[in-house]
């Protein structure tokens, strides 16, 4: 039986950083991903442009050049693709995690496709796979989103937009653009304040002119076929509309967490308990990369602030042989 010195579960840009790391210092390693190579940027809307610039996003050694001072999606999915083949990673895609338990010290991992027995799990899985529901009534209608590609399926049509951080304002900004009649529901006064500093007073100022409206302090109570129930600081008011894309927020893969009994925080956070120094869990030879160190608390980390977490780990592991 096989056992590795290191398991790896998410392909994205920190489980590339990780097993970078582990080239390096010459472990036996394998990175699983449930989907495509950095499955959570294709997932990003198409023409998203990211907030950090390129010389942040590098690792291994190798540069990252964007056209614009702020590279683009396409852009990231390309450099990271080169980064994995540069490095000649050990990355399986298309493969999900089931099961995890342990023994005698060592963890069996069984796959979609295989079992395997490692002395070390290094968890970056990111948040971007798992939509935070409103849970009301008619969320489960073919009309209702919690993702965004494009702004074309929505030309002419009546939008809903639940949300008021980045992801929202792009999906506001580019389908009212594009024709369709924009509605946003903001939970707060208004847009939030940490939406991008180029983007900000564009939306507030089609808001303000009326070009999108925009109810605040309101929350959705009910989504049918063609209109959606609010709840306004006026009572309840009923919305015609064709679709509601839902920029809600992610979480993290808690599932997975519970499986490995790692312990959260029981304020709103809910953040794993991990070891600052080497990001070590509560349980030994389980470790946390990347965003899923925020528990609900998404916006903490970022692939600028958490590449370092790498080389923490991996030191930390080779410090143990």
């Amino acid at each position: 039986m096989e056992i590795l010195d290191v398991f790896i579960v998410g392909g994205g840009p920190i489980g590339l950083a990780c097993g970078i790391e582990c080239e390096k210092a010459g472990l036996n390693y394998i990175i699983v991903e449930k989907g495509v190579l950095t499955n959570s940027l294709f997932n990003y809307p198409l023409n998203m442009t990211f907030f950090s610039t390129s010389e942040k996003l590098e690792m291994g050694g190798i540069p990252f050049m964007s056209i614009a001072h702020k590279p683009t999606r396409t852009e990231a999915l390309e450099y990271y693709r080169r980064v994995a083949k540069t490095w000649k990673l050990k990355i399986n895609l298309y493969e999900e995690v089931k099961t995890v338990s342990k023994a005698e010290g060592v963890f069996e991992i069984t796959t979609s496709k295989i079992k395997y027995h490692t002395k070390n799990i290094i968890l970056s899985t990111g948040f971007y796979d798992l939509p935070n529901l409103m849970k009301v009534p008619g969320e489960d209608l073919p009309k209702v989103t919690h993702y965004y590609k494009e702004p074309w399926p929505y030309i002419g049509q009546k939008i809903v937009v639940v949300g008021g951080a980045n992801s929202a304002v792009d999906v506001a900004l580019e389908t009212w653009r594009k024709g369709a009649e924009v509605t946003m529901v903001l939970k707060d006064e208004g847009i939030d304040s940490n939406v991008k500093y180029w983007v900000k007073p564009d939306i507030e100022n089609r808001i303000k002119e009326g070009s999108i409206k925009a109810f605040t302090h309101s929350t959705v109570k009910e989504i049918r076929e063609r209109d959606v129930v609010l709840n306004t600081p006026d009572g309840e008011v009923i919305v015609e509309n064709d679709f509601v894309l839902a920029m809600t927020g992610y979480r993290p893969n808690f599932a997975l967490l519970d499986q490995l009994g790692v312990e959260l925080s029981l304020d709103e956070k809910r953040q794993p308990c991990y070891d600052q120094t080497n990001q070590e869990s509560n349980v030994h030879g389980v470790y946390l990369a990347g965003v899923v160190c925020g528990g609900l608390n998404t916006r903490e980390f970022f692939i600028e602030n958490s590449i370092v977490h790498a080389e923490h780990i991996v030191k930390d592991i080779v410090g143990k042989k």
